[in-house]
């Protein structure tokens, strides 16, 4: 017996092949449950992220002056190597 199938859902996704393979492999060398188990990790911890470094970075943000200004992305762009403003801080 599968114990909280009562409160589970199934659900269809789509993922590359190279992706399934990959999950599959983790599976049969014993680093993972299942695929199943697999996903469900994923979806949790992506989750986590979303909902729980959106707050901290609001609060670090207003206890350290708020949003970075102009000067600030370009200054960080160029720390990071970035050029242009595609993709910038």
């Amino acid at each position: 017996m599968v114990i909280g199938i009562a409160n589970t859902q199934k659900v269809t996704v789509t993922l590359p092949k190279a992706t399934v393979e990959a999950v599959r492999e983790l599976v049969e060398a014993g680093k993972a449950d299942s695929v199943s188990g697999f996903v469900l990790h994923a979806v949790r911890t992506s989750l986590e992220d979303i909902t729980g470094w959106g707050p901290m970075l609001a609060k670090a943000l207003e206890e350290t002056g708020g949003p970075m200004t102009a000067e600030e992305r370009v200054w960080a762009d160029e720390v990071l190597g970035r050029s242009g403003t595609q993709g910038a801080a």
